[in-house]
């Protein structure tokens, strides 16, 4: 290889973080975590989670950030840059999608949509029912995945996890979410070993009739922002967590776990955090663990949820820990 080669090659790797995984349930399974999020600490959590799914399962994961493109540091309000994609999704066995209305460049939208129509899984946090939002006058081949766009006015969105973006469902900042079973779905694998799973978040409102996915966790919104807090009387239960399947345009059928939970403080509960690693092996067909480990390999501390709060002048480097 040239030294031009190396030097794009280590200029490249710069803009991720990567873990080899190896013993455990998860060996040979290579997990793409897709982040880029202005409010909810995606490059916070993520990494947290592709650390422990490596570390304690196996699990060969890789995290990609929204990137300054001037100064190469994690930006999440960079909405059209997660440089990667094209590159390292192709070698997915599962994506993990946390992106919030995102402008991105065709080639890496296409990695995006790719994964998608090749029929892998797919497993979407947050804001992922709302991924992309194009401007007036940018250029793009993807329109009709933009958030309120294509057949389905949801688009990607609500065309394969779906949902799109309706509403906060509950006092934004005010009321939090406990998440419950849904009937007859205390016994679902995805399910093994969660115990109170709570989100310091409200979570969204739903329009997709729910006959179009399978709710496994249904949300009671709370009154306050305590596990504790009674129910808010004025609110039904919503399907918070679902799976379902999408059947693209190339035939192929990707299996799909979307759920509306996942502020970065909500990462903090053992619960939700074993939800998210039950999803992943469901999805990529492995045993589920009755109680798998999840606790984070070292302190997990994340700032709040916010706009504009985001932790300034951190590279990918900076977040890269040891492989062992």
């Amino acid at each position: 290889m040239t030294l031009t080669l190396l030097l794009l090659a280590a200029a490249a790797a710069d803009d991720r973080i990567s873990y080899p995984g190896g013993d455990g349930p998860g060996a040979g399974k290579h997990i793409v975590f897709v982040t880029g999020d202005e409010e909810y600490r995606s490059e916070e959590s993520m990494p947290m989670m592709a650390e422990m799914l490596a570390k304690r399962h196996g699990f060969r994961t890789t995290v990609l950030f929204a990137i300054d493109k001037k100064t190469g540091e994690i930006n999440p309000d960079q909405t059209d840059n997660v440089p990667g994609l094209p590159e390292v999704l192709p070698e997915a066995d599962l994506m993990v999608l946390f992106l919030r209305w995102r402008n991105l460049p065709d080639d890496q939208t296409k990695a995006v949509i790719d994964h998608t129509e090749a029929g892998k899984p797919i497993l979407a946090v947050r804001t992922a029912t709302h991924p992309f939002k194009w401007r007036q006058g940018d250029e793009t081949s993807y329109e009709k995945y933009g958030w309120d766009k294509g057949e389905t006015g949801g688009g990607y969105g609500r065309a394969v996890l779906g949902e799109t973006w309706v509403t906060h469902y509950g006092h934004h900042n005010h009321q939090s979410t406990l998440a419950l079973p849904a009937y007859q779905k205390s016994g679902h694998p995805i399910l093994n070993g969660c115990d109170q799973i709570w989100d310091p978040g409200d979570v969204y409102g739903i329009k997709t009739d729910p006959a179009d996915f399978e709710p496994i966790l249904l949300g009671v919104i709370l009154q306050g922002m305590s596990p504790d807090d009674p129910p808010a009387t004025d609110k039904e239960l919503v399907p918070v967590l679902w799976t379902r399947e999408y059947t693209g345009e190339s035939g192929n059928t990707a299996k799909v776990v979307t759920t509306t939970l996942g502020t970065a403080e909500g990462f903090q509960n053992e619960g939700f955090r074993r939800a998210i690693t039950n999803s992943a092996f469901w999805l990529l067909g492995l045993d589920v663990p009755e109680k798998a480990d999840v606790e984070p390999m070292r302190t997990y501390e994340p700032l709040p949820s916010g706009f504009g709060g985001f932790r300034k002048g951190v590279y990918p480097k900076d977040l890269q820990r040891d492989a062992t």
